[in-house]
């Protein structure tokens, strides 16, 4: 157990010796070390001007030493050396991290390191920007980083009261509330199996959780490999308790023991969804409707009365119109492709696009007609839709959402606009961070979004929320529903928010909600992969997260991940070579996958 602590004015001999001794390990000669030596000396007049900090063992023993000197709003980090026998374990990290938080608290928004070339490879791990090198030549000067240090966003301290979280994965559950008036469209043993893998995404449900309570058996060792660079310690994980339907909470309520151990330390339980049984356990039983908007429909009917009420410039609403059936829908999507329209035609209910299809004309005419093309939606009740056409000449994003959340004392709370990727109607993935988000976008998408947000709250409803929008050809936005859970798009908020308070403000992340392997990878194969991809986006200056691993052993493997840095293009070069090593993984392993499935458990 490492502990930090402030240095104290009689052990800056020792201190000055260790930060000689961690200089030396990377093989400097005599000379060079003495000419270091002045610049390294740790005086007893500066333990406390300095700022000095020391790392120590339950021992008492001294395993490193870091500074941060200067003041508000620019600051230097001054020293950071650790003891060579632990270098590698950590203790660097936690010192840096250390720094960070109170570079924070002193006001600081501009850090400085003056790094040796040896170090610079972890200045970039732990997310600090390079700048241009500050002295010497290119084999012994120092190398230049800066970071911007930021306390935790304003929104993420508000959502789980700026700690930890008990993260419950109950997404087949709160599908299956819609699943009668789906006609069975989120109530199938395929979607609730597709559900359970989806619900591992509650690692992510806040910035840092205690616990995670999860449907399907997780591999060994993954929440360790996930919170590694989150800065996650201690996390308990409580998994394989539905393999089968969707009442994650009822197993939690049918073991009072676990029950019991969720809730000893009084910590907010966070779910993908609010539901009945989430009620029974918390005790908190929502409004009598709250979740109504989660309906089309009714997000429809909710639109039309904020856009009549005025002050949403930049806002178009789509025509959209009711069909009893797939006969009805399918007449007047016929009427429309003759005139050479595109039609959306969805259920009322339906998650990630699901429930929904996109007919154009020529979709209509290859599949034999436009009932042909509506075979797979379900018979009931439709919505038949105008396809808003876009996005603008300038070639912008196509699909935006606004998140937000509505707390419990129903104020509604901004998070942000992400970009969204949707293909054929179905989503697949988003990016949130800085100029993610067209700058013309982000006043009508925060002033719809936010409005949307207050009609909720008007309404009873209290948790996550999101607006859906597509762009026209104008660059105009067109919302299009409302979903009233945690999503993809907010699990990758929730990385960005945290990554900012741990490794510096501007992170964009990326979450992809499915990558093709290309051999069903055993635990331990799938661990070696994910530190593979690890490395190789660290090398991009990108942090790879494995978001979705419950799917590495299924016939058709495949897994969900989240990639983070600084820059777009570094995100897109960090997708690419996922996926590239992903499927490639059948090449790499020649099948073993396949041959050991008989031993997998």
């Amino acid at each position: 157990m490492v502990t930090l602590r402030a240095a104290r004015e009689d052990e800056a001999e020792t201190l000055t010796r260790l930060v000689m001794r961690s200089k030396a390990h990377w093989g400097y000669d005599a000379d060079f070390l003495d000419a270091c030596a002045p610049q390294l000396r740790i005086r007893p007049g500066d333990v406390a001007r300095r700022r000095v900090v020391v790392a120590e063992d339950e021992r008492g023993g001294v395993l490193g030493v870091a500074s941060l000197e200067g003041t508000a709003p620019t600051a230097t980090l001054g020293l950071l050396f650790v003891e060579p026998a632990v270098i590698g374990q950590g203790v660097g990290r936690l010192l840096y991290r250390a720094t960070l938080r109170r570079a924070v608290e002193l006001g600081v928004r501009r850090l400085l390191i003056d790094a040796d070339p040896h170090a610079a490879g972890f200045y970039r791990g732990m997310g600090a920007v390079a700048r241009d090198a500050v002295s010497g030549d290119a084999s012994t000067g120092l190398v230049g980083f800066e970071v911007e240090p930021v306390p935790p966003a304003d929104w993420a301290r508000e959502w789980t009261g700026g700690g930890p979280a008990v993260h419950l994965g109950n997404v087949a559950e709160f599908n299956a509330q819609f699943a009668e008036r789906a006609r069975g469209g989120e109530g199938d043993a395929e979607r609730q199996a597709a559900a359970h893998d989806y619900a591992c995404l509650a690692a992510f449900y806040s910035p840092r959780p205690a616990a995670l309570v999860l449907p399907r058996v997780v591999p060994h060792g993954w929440i360790e490999r996930v919170g590694r660079p989150l800065g996650w310690e201690g996390v308990e994980v409580y998994d394989g308790l539905v393999e089968h339907g969707a009442g994650l909470l009822d197993a939690v309520r049918r073991r009072p023991a676990l029950l019991s151990r969720l809730k000893d330390d009084g910590l907010p339980w966070v779910a993908w969804g609010s539901t009945s049984a989430l009620g029974r356990v918390t005790g908190r039983r929502p409004a009598e409707g709250h979740l109504r908007y989660e309906s089309k429909a009714a997000a429809r009917e909710l639109f039309t009365r904020i856009l009549a009420g005025g002050g949403q410039p930049g806002i178009v609403l789509p025509a959209q119109w009711r069909a009893r059936g797939r006969g009805a829908a399918a007449r007047r999507v016929a009427a429309r492709a003759r005139a050479g329209e595109t039609t959306v035609v969805k259920t009322d209910h339906g998650v990630g696009g699901s429930g929904t299809v996109v007919v154009t004309p020529g979709r209509a005419r290859a599949s034999g007609g436009a009932r042909a093309a509506l075979r797979a939606l379900p018979r009931g009740p439709l919505l038949v839709e105008e396809y808003v056409v876009g996005p603008a000449p300038d070639g912008g994003p196509r699909d935006l959402t606004y998140d937000g959340f509505v707390g419990a004392d129903g104020r509604v709370h901004d998070v942000g606009g992400a970009v969204m990727e949707v293909r054929d109607g179905a989503y697949a993935g988003a990016t949130v961070g800085p100029s993610v988000v067209p700058e013309w976008a982000e006043r009508p998408l925060a002033s719809f979004g936010a409005a949307v947000g207050r009609e909720l709250a008007a309404a009873g409803y209290r948790g996550w929320f999101d607006v859906d929008f597509v762009t026209d050809r104008a660059g105009r936005l067109a919302p299009t529903e409302t979903n009233l859970r945690l999503t993809g798009p907010s699990v990758a908020f929730m990385v960005a928010a945290r990554l900012d308070e741990l490794r510096g403000a501007g992170h964009c992340v990326r979450i992809v909600d499915r990558a093709e392997l290309g051999a069903r990878l055993p635990d331990a194969r799938f661990d070696e992969l994910c530190g593979d991809l690890a490395r190789g986006c660290a090398e991009l200056g990108a942090v790879f997260l494995p978001a979705i691993p419950t799917g590495a052993f299924a016939p058709a493997p495949w897994f969900g991940f989240l990639v983070a840095a600084h820059q777009l293009e570094v995100l897109d070069a960090a997708e690419a070579l996922v996926r590239a090593v992903a499927l490639s993984t059948g090449n790499a392993f020649d099948g073993f996958g396949y041959r050991a499935a008989g031993t997998a458990r």
